[in-house]
């Protein structure tokens, strides 16, 4: 049985989301490295990703969130996680994450949490 990832990105006023469907695993996570350039993410802006529909994640799902997270920074821009599955939730907690990662219930709350950068 072959795990799937499906990913669909949308824009909001704070920046992109990236909403994920499925298994974020090592064979998935390249997926998410992968759009991550492209997405257009511009200094003062808000990365959030949804993982509300996340059915597992690994050690390689959790180094992917890290890569995205950096890749924020490099951008000059913040990150947010939304609708993180208790499963999940359980390991960013163990490993310190759930102190690194602002983590909200929805994407709208995180827009709501969102501040811009001053110009």
């Amino acid at each position: 049985m072959t795990q799937q990832l499906t990913l669909r990105t949308r824009a909001c006023a704070a920046g992109p989301v990236v909403e994920l469907d499925g298994t974020l695993d090592h064979r998935t996570a390249p997926e998410v490295r992968n759009t991550l350039p492209v997405l257009g993410l511009r200094p003062g802006r808000q990365l959030v990703l949804d993982l509300g529909a996340v059915t597992f994640c690994d050690s390689t799902g959790i180094t992917v969130l890290i890569a995205a997270r950096n890749h924020a920074l490099t951008a000059g821009a913040g990150i947010a996680l939304v609708a993180v599955p208790d499963r999940v939730s359980r390991i960013l907690h163990l490993v310190g994450l759930d102190q690194v990662f602002a983590i909200h219930p929805t994407a709208p709350d995180a827009e709501a949490a969102w501040q811009p950068a001053a110009d």
